[in-house]
């Protein structure tokens, strides 16, 4: 088969929407799976509804990456998104067209910074990975090109202020909290660092916004094991095929004028614009994450290894919708309507036929996560109704169970048992040190001595009154009828 090309889908009568010529609007830092399933579908999908007329210049962000590639198939390649809608599986294929160019800066850094010049150039992406936005001070004005993502950025928009040129939408998709004002941070030490010119720092704060952005979408990247058949039923090599899930959301922290120069609501893409990004963040945290982490662990003691079985089990998923519906979603202060709506996503994304998500990634490091996720639905609750909510403390019993069925020592782990099978149980070595201690400890010298421990919750949870009994109550449960049963005590 010939390579995917212009040409080639030309020769196919291709029948899909192509923009082959258009400026440069977007600079992208990162050229992998996730942006050019996330970000370019956006970009393309505005080209074809709303007139957006862009074309993005991809950078790659270390040396080794996928520039060649990029070149030889002149930018295109075919997106694959797969999910459920209204209860049925859905499969869309897209030839994304948006992409111009791919630039390797460690071998041609000056075709890098000649982006500069061009007049449409108007927004900056980038995901770099959650290591990408840092401040390295041995990076210096002059390297070619800096190692790292905020140097390379700040070196970049010197040589747009040196040209008198317009500023930028900075739009970072990594996963960091804040990551805008994280960037714009580093920015501003390299500034300082590099001694650079008081008129530079007053241009980057005035010309230019650092916007903070939320990103969701579940990215499989490369169908390694459809590629081949997928690319037979195509009638093309695709060597960039992407796949990821239907649902996607991208929330910016910014100006309203900025829907006025990318025409969201015209392509009637999932992309909110705001002046305050953390509803949505704890939204996402709380219920996507929370509902996760609310169900994985006593779904794999039960027998699960799938976040996809488990919504076949009535009790597991009615477990799951009780915590989600009456637990988490009263914590949360958006519209009841717009939350009800993200919950039900949740959940068809959760049946996705299309991926396999294993519960045991997900166990990995819960004594963070249930913090993090589920802690903060537990006290907002409590404080709100002067009750306990069933399923939260029920998680928390779960997650008891899983750590305290660690009983053998493993490289870097705790080993437990389910049934004939063995589990890991992995996590920072001073929590698993800590289960190792109290491997034989009865449930209710367990639960008061994790429950009392600061160091994993920031706070005593004892403190929360009747905490500590409902959990050993579960957890006394949980050991007389198992798992299943225990769970289905709480619906």
């Amino acid at each position: 088969m010939e390579q995917l090309s212009y040409r080639t889908l030309e020769q196919r009568n291709f029948q899909g929407y192509l923009l082959r010529h258009a400026p440069e609007r977007v600079l992208q830092f990162g050229e992998g799976n996730f942006l050019r399933a996330f970000v370019e579908e956006f970009i393309d999908v505005m080209n074809e509804r709303a007139g957006f007329d862009g074309k993005v210049v991809l950078v790659q962000p270390i040396a080794p990456g996928l520039e060649p590639v990029i070149s030889r198939q002149e930018g295109l390649y075919t997106l694959l998104l797969r999910g459920r809608e209204e209860g049925r599986p859905v499969s869309q294929r897209r030839v994304i067209s948006c992409v111009s160019r791919c630039i390797n800066p460690y071998e041609d850094y000056r075709t890098l910074l000649d982006c500069a010049k061009i007049p449409e150039l108007r927004f900056l992406v980038s995901n770099t990975t959650e290591a990408g936005i840092v401040f390295d001070p041995v990076c210096r004005f002059d390297d070619e090109p800096s190692a790292s993502f905020p140097g390379k950025l700040t070196r970049f928009l010197y040589e747009r202020y040196r040209l008198g040129g317009k500023g930028f939408i900075i739009l970072p998709c990594e996963l960091i909290d804040r990551n805008g004002d994280m960037l714009r941070r580093c920015v501003e030490r390299y500034i300082s660092h590099w001694e650079l010119d008081t008129g530079f720092s007053q241009w980057v704060a005035r010309e230019n916004v650092f916007c903070s952005t939320l990103v969701d979408r579940i990215v499989t990247g490369y169908p390694r094991v459809e590629a081949e058949t997928i690319c037979a039923e195509l009638g093309y090599e695709d060597s960039l095929l992407d796949a990821g899930e239907l649902f996607g959301l991208w929330v910016i922290e910014g100006p309203q004028s900025i829907k006025e120069e990318l025409p969201f609501e015209q392509a009637g893409l999932p992309i909110i614009v705001t002046d305050d990004l953390t509803p949505y963040q704890r939204r996402k945290v709380r219920v996507l994450n929370g509902a996760h982490t609310a169900m994985s662990l006593g779904a794999y003691l039960i027998g699960h290894d799938m976040v996809r079985s488990c919504m076949e089990n009535s009790t597991i998923r009615g477990f799951m919708g009780k915590a989600v519906y009456q637990e988490i979603i009263p914590t949360l202060d958006l519209p009841g309507e717009e939350l009800n709506r993200f919950a039900a996503s949740v959940i068809e994304r959760f049946q996705n036929p299309y991926i396999d998500h294993r519960l045991l990634d997900i166990s990995l490091n819960s004594t963070a996560k249930w913090r993090a996720r589920i802690m903060p639905s537990l006290l907002e609750f409590a404080a709100r109704t002067g009750t306990l909510p069933t399923c939260l403390i029920f998680s928390f019993a779960e997650y008891l169970s899983f750590y305290h069925g660690g009983r053998v020592r493993g490289e870097g782990c705790l080993i437990g048992r389910r049934g004939e099978d063995r589990y890991q149980v992995k996590d920072d070595p001073w929590v698993l040190d800590f289960y190792y201690d109290h491997r034989d400890d009865r449930p209710a010298a367990l639960v008061h001595a994790v429950v009392s421990n600061e160091r994993m919750w920031g706070l005593e949870l004892s403190a929360l009154p009747g905490f500590e009994a409902a959990v050993t109550r579960i957890l006394e449960r949980i050991a007389a009828m198992g798992m299943y049963r225990a769970m289905q005590e709480c619906l």
